[in-house]
């Protein structure tokens, strides 16, 4: 079982397929992605991507959303809709048989979407609803508020679902132009697979592709996040502080470190019990039931994040070990040991990392996203077994940069 990268040609635009043949079961799934088009193309109208989707998700003009819906029900067919940060993805998957009838759905959708003044309405109580319950969501609240110290005048500062506002001031013209500017062939990724050759795939798929426009490419503006080391508190009625905590880290998508990077934040706060910040807040002082933290690594963003909960009173100790635990981390690096364990966890897990299509077609993708060839994944490994502990402190002692800690807080 391997992935292999294939490409179609529609209108003129040669469109990357990702691609694996599956035959255990008579599944087949797929995914068209359109990079560049996600929240981080919302500009001033926060959640508009989202939103979006969120419609497309209503059916087609013709059936409406109910009509629409019992079509798929009917033959177990799963087509949806969802914006990331980046990337926009239609994703589908049915049985082999349906898969045919489930393509056509698809295109049915994308030439018809259901833009209606109604279906706005729907969406838009939907959202704010949603929105509302966030508001005793305090993770969510010191999550976004963060975003908004490290990512401070980007994209990234804003909320992907949006604010109360942002929904409120969308449109029908919002939506459909959003729909229309992005929606297109040059920005395209396709990733399927499962009982199906790949010839008849691009059969299904060439009626699909070929009512769309070719489009422009979008080019993906990569935005640092800032080591100004800023603190924000909300105040609420919580019996627990809320800590969130985050620092820039100096590192790509396509980084060839990027297998240190793994070992690093295994190590420091990413493995759970034997991480160094579960060892000194829970394990040594019993100031919260869990601490995490890991380096998200992105082709638009990087940084060092992470959170914990704790009593109210014991809130400034806890972000006192916190800041040492990762100063001294970056000082003096990992033990001999760490990396050894690191090593089993990281080696070990890794065929339960790879046990299903849809596991292995992901992992393919974002190893093409981010510039590397296929089967990239496999070479991590054998670096990760082959790393030394001074190459290791080495990459550690390099990044100061995750010493520079932002907190965004909720407490009483």
């Amino acid at each position: 079982m391997s992935q292999s990268l294939d490409s179609i040609k529609v209108n003129g635009v040669s469109i990357p397929i990702i691609f694996e043949k599956e035959t255990h079961l008579p599944i087949v799934t797929a995914q068209i992605i359109l990079r560049c088009s996600g929240s981080i193309e919302d500009g001033k109208q926060s959640g508009l991507a989202r939103f979006t989707a969120n419609m497309l998700n209503e059916g087609t003009k013709k059936l409406g959303s109910v009509a629409f819906s019992e079509q798929l029900e009917e033959r177990a067919i799963h087509l949806s809709t969802h914006a990331g940060f980046e990337t926009f993805v239609f994703e589908i998957s049915s049985l082999k048989e349906q898969f045919p009838y489930s393509m056509s759905m698809l295109k049915e959708l994308l030439m018809d979407p259901n833009f209606t003044q109604e279906s706005l309405l729907k969406v838009k109580s939907q959202t704010l609803g949603m929105l509302s319950s966030k508001e005793s969501d305090f993770d969510y609240i010191a999550n976004i508020n963060l975003k908004k110290l490290i990512y401070k005048n980007t994209p990234m500062q804003e909320p992907t679902a949006g604010d109360s506002a942002s929904i409120k001031a969308l449109t029908l013209d919002d939506v459909t132009h959003f729909y229309h500017e992005h929606l297109d062939l040059s920005n395209m990724v396709i990733v399927a697979g499962g009982d199906i050759d790949i010839q008849a795939f691009k059969k299904e798929l060439m009626d699909v592709l070929k009512v769309l426009p070719v489009g422009a490419k979008r080019q993906l503006v990569h935005f640092d996040a800032n080591g100004d080391e800023n603190n924000q508190t909300v105040h609420k009625e919580t019996e627990q502080a809320y800590i969130y905590f985050g620092a820039p880290l100096d590192m790509s998508s396509s980084d060839s470190d990027d297998y240190k990077s793994k070992v690093a934040s295994f190590i420091l706060g990413e493995s759970g019990f034997g991480s160094r910040l579960m060892e000194a807040v829970r394990v040594k002082k019993g100031l919260a039931y869990s601490i995490y933290s890991r380096n998200s690594i992105n082709k638009s963003h990087s940084a060092f994040t992470g959170y914990l909960q704790t009593k109210n009173e014991n809130r400034k100790e806890a972000e006192r070990i916190v800041k040492n635990v990762i100063d001294d981390f970056v000082k003096n690096g990992a033990t001999k040991d760490e990396l050894e364990q690191a090593k089993k966890f990281l080696l070990g897990s890794e065929p339960l990392r790879n046990e299903t299509l849809s596991q292995r077609l992901n992992r393919a993708f974002f190893e093409y996203y981010r510039g590397f060839k296929l089967g990239h994944s496999k070479e991590i490994l054998e670096k990760i077994d082959a790393l030394s502990l001074g190459e290791l402190n080495a990459f550690i002692k390099k990044h100061r940069e995750i010493t520079q800690l932002s907190f965004s807080v909720v407490t009483n």
